[in-house]
Order: structure tokens, then C-alpha cells, then sequence
């Protein structure tokens, strides 16, 4: 039996028939599916149509723009669910890109995408990392030339989740003067992709994270109206992307404490029943030590982790601790994953075993949202 933990104010009886009522639809809805869409390399844009309708897409924008007006906290048990599912990093990307509407589209942006969003009709991606510009964003070259009434994008961009099935981006482009550089001319379009002349995108093949589709994107005179400029002016995208990352490095940290109970909960389930040496793994003392260490990692991660949510719907919740919480819950992922893989044998290293999927899906949350280097050096530079 896991140990209990303290339950914060943001944990309440609505947020637990939230979760049970999800749970129950992605049980019944997604699990069956997802060892198909793993296959594919990507979730049918219309699972989320259907997810949206039930009001479990974007729970926490406002009615106003196609939300329930319910806190933060909801989509973070969405994000919590999925992961259990193994198909989070969708809406994860979605809800960010949404956020983004939400805090700095003009109204008739607003308008115009965030009802779309929640139903479900549009699926949201961010196009920020190029093969030259990945955590240092300020290296952007993906340029927005102005022509009248609109924008001329031509560049590129590299490991982008959502690429193919979203038809949504958020694009980091450079605008103004083409000899800036730096922060400075970093805007964000908002561009709707289907069948868009000049824009392409390549599925690129993963070690993990199968249900979700990463590509490389191209834009080639892609031509974008103007009033597509997030917020309207120019300039803003640099302070637009750093304001959010709270939030972002929260969700991947939720994202980190589904995939550590889940991987306990499977390893429990076969130690106790697979037979070595005359009785099972659990009889071992060498296994129940590993998985009492394993337990205590993801009681303090979730516990952790708890915490910063309560700060982040307090406004509380300060770059450094969410930059920690980054880090420091994708390593110790990754690191039960692996030590959970391992007593598992041989059947751990075979891809059709869940722990292996986990194990492998892991490795990549210490990469996007901000590498884990770029997360240390930032803290340090508070110190």
C-alpha cells in the first residue's frame, strides 16, 4: 500500500469526480487505442474532437472562450490521466498553445481560436526549436517578412510535437528588421496549416513517445494575414514564451509523477507473481529493498510536486522552484524507470512490455521543455 499523502486545498471532492469521470472515459475511450495509434505515430485529430465535447479538453479556460472556468489543477489531473494512458504529450503541447491565446491574442483572436481549441476542432502545436536555435531560442532564423496584409514565413523547424496532426501552430518567427538579432524582433504567428500553400511537415521516427507525432516542419513563402500576429505587435514573442514556463515546466513535472507510479504499480504487480528460486521476486530481499527506495522516490516527487501546483494556482509558484521541478522529477523518472525495467529481465527489454514503453518514453522529458542543463544554470544563477 503506497503511503498516504497530504492533501492540499486544491485537491476536493469536485476535482475528485473530475478525475473519476475522465478516468472512466479515458479507460473506455483511449486505452483500448492506444496501442494502434502508437503503430500510426500519431493520435487521429479526431479523438480530441470527442475528448473536447466532453469538456475534458481545456477544462480551465474560461466560458467565455469555450472553457468550464474550472482552476489550473483540472488540467493538470488531464495531463495525469493521459500520461497513465501513455498519450499526454498531445494535449500537453495543446493546452500551452492555448494558454498563449488566452493571455496575449486580441480579442478577435480570442474569438476566433480558443472555442475551436476546447471543442477540439483546431489541435494546437508550437513551433519554436530549429537545427540551429534549440534551447537558445533568442538564435531563431525562421523569418516573417511583411508584405501588406501579410506575413512571408520561410525557414524551418525540427522536433515539433504535433506537426503533422495539429492545425494550429504557434510560430517562433524573426519579424521586423533582418539585422536584429537576439530577443529582440522574436514574434509569435498563429497559423492555421491545413492545406496552407508552402507549409509541410515529416514525421520523424522516435525511440519512444510512438502515440505522439514529432516532425520536422518547413515553410516555404508561407503567407499568413497579419492580424495573425499574436497580440499585434511585433517583438512581444520572447516575453510571451518565458512568461508561461511555469506552467509548461509544471505539467512535464505532472507529466514525470504519472510515469513513476505507474512504472511502481506495474513492477509491484510482477514481482509478486513472477516465480525465481522457489517462490517469487518479492520474496527476495534485494527486490523489496529497490522497490521500498522506488516508493519513497515517488512519494516525495508527487508530494513535490502537489506543492508547486498549490503555488502555481496561489501565483506563487517562482521560476526557480518550477525550473527544480523540471529536472529534478524527469531524472528521477527516468531513473525509476530504469531500475523498475530491470526487474523485469528480459521481458522488460521486449517492446511489447509497458515498462519498456515507459522506460523509453521517459528519456525524453529530461530533452524538451528546456533541457535539464539549461534548468540547472538557470537556478544557479539565482543563487
Amino acid at each position: 500500500m503506497m503511503p498516504r499523502l497530504h492533501r492540499h486545498p486544491w485537491m476536493d471532492a469536485d476535482l475528485d469526480a473530475f478525475r473519476d469521470a475522465l478516468r472512466r472515459y479515458v479507460d473506455a475511450e483511449i486505452a483500448p487505442h492506444v496501442a494502434a495509434w502508437r503503430a500510426q505515430g500519431c493520435v487521429p485529430r479526431e479523438v480530441w474532437r470527442a475528448f473536447g465535447e466532453m469538456g475534458f479538453l481545456l477544462p480551465e479556460l474560461p466560458e467565455a472562450w469555450g472553457g468550464s472556468g474550472l482552476p489550473l489543477s483540472y488540467q493538470m489531473v488531464v495531463t495525469e490521466e493521459l500520461a497513465r494512458a501513455e498519450v499526454s504529450g498531445t494535449t500537453a503541447v495543446h493546452t500551452i498553445a492555448a494558454h498563449y491565446l488566452l493571455d496575449y491574442g486580441t480579442e478577435a483572436q480570442k474569438q476566433r481560436w480558443l472555442p475551436r481549441l476546447a471543442r477540439g476542432e483546431l489541435l494546437a502545436g508550437i513551433a519554436m526549436t530549429e537545427p540551429g536555435a534549440g534551447s537558445d531560442l533568442k538564435a531563431v532564423r525562421t523569418r516573417a517578412r511583411r508584405e501588406g496584409d501579410h506575413y512571408v514565413v520561410d525557414g524551418s523547424k525540427v522536433f515539433i510535437t504535433n506537426g503533422h496532426s495539429a492545425n494550429l501552430l504557434v510560430v517562433v518567427v524573426r519579424t521586423g528588421d533582418p539585422a536584429q538579432t537576439g530577443a529582440k524582433g522574436v514574434s509569435l504567428l498563429v497559423v492555421e496549416t491545413e492545406d496552407l500553400p508552402g507549409f509541410s511537415a515529416r514525421i520523424l521516427e522516435k525511440i519512444g513517445m510512438h502515440a505522439s507525432d514529432t516532425c520536422e516542419l518547413f515553410f516555404d513563402g508561407v503567407r499568413v494575414p497579419a492580424d495573425q500576429l499574436l497580440g499585434g505587435t511585433e517583438g512581444q514573442g520572447f516575453a510571451q514564451l518565458m512568461s508561461q514556463l511555469p506552467y509548461e515546466r509544471t505539467l512535464l513535472a505532472m507529466g514525470a509523477v504519472a510515469a513513476i507510479d505507474l512504472a511502481l504499480e506495474q513492477t509491484l504487480a510482477h514481482v509478486k507473481q513472477r516465480q525465481a528460486f522457489g517462490g517469487t521476486l518479492w520474496d527476495l530481499q534485494t527486490v523489496r529493498f529497490t522497490l521500498a527506495e522506488v516508493a519513497t522516490q515517488a512519494h516525495v516527487v508527487r508530494s513535490f510536486v502537489h506543492d508547486c501546483i498549490q503555488r502555481l494556482l496561489e501565483g506563487t509558484l517562482d521560476d526557480s522552484a518550477a525550473y527544480m521541478a523540471k529536472w529534478w522529477t524527469t531524472e528521477q523518472q527516468c531513473e525509476v524507470t530504469d531500475r523498475c525495467l530491470q526487474l523485469f529481465g528480459g521481458y522488460g527489454y521486449m517492446a511489447e512490455t509497458p515498462i519498456a514503453r515507459l522506460w523509453a518514453d521517459a528519456r525524453v522529458q529530461k530533452i524538451y521543455g528546456g533541457a535539464n542543463e539549461i534548468m540547472k544554470d538557470l537556478i544557479a544563477r539565482t543563487l
